[in-house]
Parts: C-alpha cells; sequence; structure tokens
C-alpha cells in the first residue's frame, strides 16, 4: 500500500484547478448572477421566437403603428410611438444611473452610490408608470387577452388576438423584472444606508444588482423591437 506524505499532499494542491484557485477571477456570487441571468434570457428568447414565428405566419397582423399611435391622457392618435419612445429613454437612463451608482461603489463614495440608485429607482418608477398607462389605454381601446378593439374585428381578428395575447403576456413579464429590480434596488439602498457595505469594505452587491438592471434595459431593447417596431 502506497502512503502519501504531507510534502506530497501540499504540491497536489498546488494544481491550477485544485482548492483555493479559481479557473475564472470572477467573484462567487458575480458569476452565480451571470448564470441566472443567462437562464432568464432563454426565457425571454423563447417567448420572443415564438412572437416573431406567429409575426412572420400568414396571419395578418396589426400595424404598430395604428395600436400605438397614442399619448394617453394626451392625445388617443396621431403621435405614432412617441410614448414608448419617452417610456425606452427613461429605461435606458435609469440604466446610466445604475452605472454611475457602480462607479460610485468602486470609489466607495457612499453618498453618490445613494444619489444614483435613488435616481435609479425613481426611473423604475416612472417606466412602471408608464407601462400601466399604456395597458390602461390599450385595455380602454380594446386590446385586452383573448379580446380586440371593434376596427380590428373580421379583419385581423386572429392576428390581432394573438398579438393582445403576446403584447400583455411578454411585456408583463417584463415589467415584473422591473418592478423586482426596483424592489432589490430599493433594498441595496437601505443597506447603503445602514452602511453595511462601508462595513464590508466592498461595494460589490451594488455591481451584482447593476447587472441585473441593466439586463432588464437591454431585454426591453428586444421588446421594443419585436412589438413596436417589427
Amino acid at each position: 500500500m502506497s502512503t502519501t506524505t504531507v510534502s506530497q499532499l501540499d504540491e497536489v494542491k498546488t494544481g491550477p484547478w485544485d482548492g483555493g484557485t479559481s479557473p475564472v477571477n470572477v467573484e462567487y456570487g458575480k458569476l452565480m448572477m451571470w448564470f441566472f441571468l443567462l437562464s432568464d434570457a432563454f426565457t425571454f428568447s423563447a417567448f420572443l421566437i415564438y412572437y416573431g414565428a406567429q409575426r412572420f405566419s400568414k396571419l395578418s397582423w396589426p400595424d404598430p403603428d395604428e395600436v400605438f399611435q397614442s399619448i394617453p391622457g394626451i392625445t388617443d392618435h396621431g403621435a405614432p410611438l412617441v410614448f414608448v419612445g419617452i417610456m425606452t429613454f427613461i429605461l435606458i437612463m435609469s440604466s446610466v444611473t445604475m452605472v454611475l451608482a457602480v462607479e460610485a461603489g468602486h470609489r466607495n463614495s457612499k453618498k453618490e452610490v445613494v444619489g444614483w440608485m435613488i435616481a435609479t429607482i425613481v426611473g423604475g418608477f416612472m417606466f412602471l408608470g408608464c407601462q400601466a398607462l399604456e395597458w390602461s389605454h390599450l385595455h380602454h381601446e380594446g386590446f385586452w387577452f383573448a379580446s380586440i378593439p371593434e376596427t380590428y374585428k373580421g379583419i385581423d381578428q386572429v392576428g390581432a388576438l394573438q398579438f393582445a395575447n403576446l403584447f400583455f403576456t411578454i411585456t408583463g413579464f417584463h415589467g415584473f423584472h422591473v418592478f423586482t429590480g426596483v424592489l432589490i434596488n430599493i433594498i441595496i439602498l437601505f443597506m447603503t444606508l445602514a452602511n453595511v457595505f462601508e462595513k464590508r469594505g466592498t461595494y460589490l452587491m451594488v455591481e451584482k444588482v447593476g447587472l441585473y438592471w441593466h439586463f432588464v434595459d437591454l431585454v426591453w431593447v428586444f421588446v421594443f423591437t419585436f412589438f413596436y417596431l417589427v
């Protein structure tokens, strides 16, 4: 029977794939966040691929310029894609403020992190508010699950039904992600105010939450393209 000496064990542990040495220089929590975002990307991809398959099938499809030509509370027609453009701008700007919060965290500037996190949270709430207005307006116009406006009945009935079902499902799923991100951002804000990250000596958690927020913004770019532009 062979015996292994202490010196041999020490020698074995020095390998690049053995205990204590990571093959990739990424913090564990950040790596897990990337795995989560990858799995979530598959879900959104499945939704959007199905939408694309239906959109470019033989079904007659509503024209986005006609469906989204209103600004809720201001005008019911004549402003195609203006309101969703405002929504998109708000979400993109919230991504910018998140970048600035992460950058401030790298400098351990608590005051700046707090300020930029508040701006990000406000942007998230503004986007959700705009989405609620849009949903309410479309519902008032007659678009809803298994429901279409009178103007589309007998013309694009099947396509309009598919459009309405997929629109509210996919944008609702994305809105849920935004709402979840806002709640997480609020938690991180309170942790920052409580000096949790100051005591840890790192604001890495802000960066991990930032990855999620940027993912939500990126997904919206695809949702915007599929539903509002194509």
